[in-house]
């Protein structure tokens, strides 16, 4: 195996491949700890995790790009996790164009969050776009960078994830009439669950409602809002009291 390569050169096929079920396994990995920082950002206003997860994103694809994809961390997680199963082997001149992409992406974050410390709706927009293309690629298998290249390079890609480049789908292959129905009766039935659910008391909120002169209501609040040992020695009381509905 040569140190510096793009791709494995297989003699029954024409052009380098890659197996397109590690590259999706990586993309599940990526996706998943870009959730998890993003949502400590979004929700914590923890920017801590999401400047260490960019840095670990930019480095894994520079190794992906300019060294070789066998050397990807996250692919060689990923090639490991599907290791039993059989490779599938796709086109790496489209994969490298959109991981060109997320690469871009990931040196922007780099600047505006690691080296500036920007903190802003540019953030915001620029993580939801690598999470939109890594749960494409993770959960559907739709590359959308290799769409990209597709209408963009003069050389038409081949070796497309599920054969996309050459198939296509037979008339009402997305669906019938009577799917979409049910897709529609599901989505109205949890609207009106959750209308339902928003409407109701919050979780833990005493049920008893005292009269302002009471003199045990504070009492009462105070003792139902006390925090557990558990969650003081987890750290989480703050979220503890947030859950439950006290101050």
């Amino acid at each position: 195996m040569a140190f510096f390569q793009f791709g494995e050169v297989l003699p029954e096929y024409s052009v380098p491949v890659l197996n397109e079920r590690a590259v999706r396994a990586s993309a599940g990995i990526l996706f998943f700890f870009a959730m998890v920082t993003f949502m400590n950002a979004m929700l914590v206003g923890n920017f801590q995790p999401t400047r260490v997860f960019v840095v670990a994103f930019l480095v894994d694809f520079i190794i992906r790009i300019f060294i070789n994809p066998k050397f990807s961390p996250t692919l060689i997680l990923g090639q490991w996790m599907v290791r039993n199963q059989a490779p599938e082997y796709v086109g790496a001149p489209q994969k490298r164009f959109a991981w060109a992409i997320g690469l871009v992406l990931a040196l922007f974050m780099l600047y505006l969050i690691v080296i500036k410390g920007v903190i802003g709706p540019v953030n915001m927009l620029v993580c939801g776009t690598c999470l939109l293309l890594l749960f494409f690629e993770s959960a559907f298998g739709i590359c959308i960078g290799c769409n990209l290249y597709n209408r963009f390079s003069k050389k038409p890609a081949v070796l497309c994830p599920g054969d996309v480049c050459v198939y296509s789908p037979a008339p009402g292959a997305g669906g019938t009439l009577t799917q979409g129905l049910v897709l529609l009766a599901f989505l109205a039935g949890i609207f009106i669950v959750a209308n339902w659910i928003y409407t109701q008391p919050k979780h833990g909120a005493s049920q008893q409602v005292l009269k302002p002169a009471d003199p045990t209501a504070g009492s009462l609040e105070e003792e139902r809002c006390k925090v557990p040992e558990f969650a003081i020695r987890m750290g989480h009381a703050q979220q503890w009291k947030l859950h439950n509905g006290c101050q």
